[in-house]
């Protein structure tokens, strides 16, 4: 293709930026809390190529690590490219070589077998290395201090897991990081891989199951007794990767399970419970067990929030007529059936955030992302075509809710925890803000606010002007100081 293609994976706050570049002494207003010293890490797909196929998705773009760094009251940015296999192969060829979203059948054949990832998803911060994850491959370690990459991480040689998911769980207390692999033995195969690295980083268990399907499995959680896997039906089929077609098809007849085993386990420890047919969640904002009980929290939704992944399966909804709710899943597991006990918590949204002392435990509450009707039409753009325009706090306990409204048009990424210092203080949130300048789509800047974690509603403590338009993260993750300090890899 001679330029990108003119759809909502290209436009608005997806626009290709394709610039690296460094900014230091950004403008602050307000200001800055004692606690916020370290960095607050993105990422951020951005295509380095025109994608060699017009349907192209924002989820293939090539990731970008992009750092909001604070230090000694001064706020500087940087961005660059994840150097991973595939980006390397494309810039030397000076095109793009990789063909549709995760359907290596339609590549240029001068790079079979060359790692398709992008490493486009989340920041993982685990055994003093930052990598950067996406669950169709490794993760690849970046350099916390230069952004440079480091390469594809494979624990050392010891995971065999081909993939990693871009949504580990790391144990408040014991420091370890539990994390799995789906279609861990290949393209479109039913394995999943489980497994836990010590406080250290070191991989210490990898444990392999079947799925009932081969799933997009996103997301998982931990409690302290239990690791939870919900499987929804959004499936991969072999032949219609070879005949070119979509890697996910949502199948809305198809039943979902969830997975649950002793978080130290066996596999063949696991029980399963049937889910309801249809239904889709991404993201899970926490998971707890109490006598035996376990509770999943988790962002549900009626059918697959993706388009092209319902449109694959022959679901064609508009995106405004779905719904869902936070919802709680319940699991008695001192009982011998598979029976789920689902509660609504809150109002629909997506891109959950807790508390990392919270993990896994009874907790008081938590934020995620959601639409406020009164904030003016929302801002095209991010992995579903439109941008989330609102962030909320929910104590799930208590049904109370907080809504942080934006400017009219402003559009939200997921925010990051930073823990206060105070006594009963509930800590920072951190999250960039996108704030239109025209009715143009793509004519905004961004900026970083930082909010009181637990008084959303009120005005922001201190915000930090970029000075240019980001394009859309997907997730982020806040670095101390004292961990970047104790990073594998150092400055210079």
């Amino acid at each position: 293709m001679p330029q990108f293609p003119q759809t909502i994976h290209f436009i608005g706050s997806n626009t290709p930026r394709r610039e690296e570049y460094s900014l230091s002494d950004l403008e602050i207003i307000g200001t800055i809390p004692k606690e916020i010293d370290g960095a607050f890490f993105r990422a951020v797909p951005e295509n380095a190529q025109v994608p060699m196929f017009e349907d192209d998705v924002a989820l293939s773009a090539d990731g970008m690590i992009s750092r909001v760094l604070f230090e000694n009251g001064r706020v500087g940015f940087d961005i660059r490219y994840v150097k991973t296999a595939r980006f390397l192969a494309e810039k030397a060829a000076g095109r793009a070589l990789f063909g549709r979203y995760r359907n290596p059948f339609t590549d240029d054949p001068s790079v079979a077998g060359v790692d398709r990832t992008v490493a486009n998803t989340t920041p993982v911060w685990h055994g003093n290395r930052l990598l950067m994850t996406k669950e169709d491959g490794r993760g690849y370690e970046i350099n916390p201090h230069t952004l440079e990459t480091i390469g594809s991480w494979d624990y050392l040689g010891k995971l065999r897991s081909e993939t990693m998911t871009a949504h580990p769980r790391i144990d408040p207390e014991t420091g370890e990081m539990f994390f799995f692999g789906y279609e861990a033995g290949g393209l479109c195969s039913r394995d999943v891989a489980y497994c836990i690295a010590d406080r250290a980083g070191n991989l210490v268990s990898e444990q392999w199951f079947d799925a009932p399907y081969c799933s997009a499995i996103h997301d998982f959680c931990i409690t302290e007794n239990y690791a939870v896997f919900p499987i929804f039906p959004t499936t991969a089929d072999l032949d219609r990767l070879k005949a070119g077609g979509e890697h996910w098809a949502h199948q809305q007849d198809l039943e979902s399970w969830v997975a649950i085993l002793p978080r130290y386990g066996k596999a063949a420890d696991i029980r399963w419970f049937r889910g309801p047919k249809g239904v889709s969640g991404f993201h899970h904002l926490n998971a707890f067990d109490v006598d035996g009980t376990v509770h999943v929290d988790i962002c549900l939704s009626e059918t697959n929030a993706f388009p092209f992944m319902r449109e694959a399966g022959g679901i064609h909804k508009d995106q405004r007529e779905i719904q869902g709710a936070l919802t709680r899943w319940s699991f008695d597991m001192n009982k011998p059936d598979d029976v789920i006990i689902e509660r609504p918590l809150g109002p629909p949204g997506d891109l959950p955030r807790l508390r990392d002392q919270d993990q896994g435990r009874a907790y008081a509450g938590g934020w995620y992302l959601s639409m406020n009707p009164q904030g003016g039409p929302p801002m095209l753009g991010g992995p579903v075509g439109v941008n989330f325009n609102a962030l909320l706090r929910i104590e799930p306990e208590t049904g109370k809710l907080d809504l942080m409204g934006l400017p009219p048009g402003a559009a939200i990424s997921e925010p990051a925890h930073v823990v206060s210092s105070t006594p009963g203080h509930g800590g920072w949130l951190l999250m960039v803000i996108d704030i239109p300048r025209s009715p143009v789509p793509g004519d905004y800047l961004s900026e970083v606010w930082i909010v009181e974690a637990d008084r959303i509603s009120a005005p922001p403590v201190a915000i930090i002007k970029i000075g240019r338009p980001l394009r859309s993260q997907v997730h982020g993750t806040w670095v101390s100081r004292q961990q970047l300090d104790s990073a594998v890899h150092k400055a210079g």
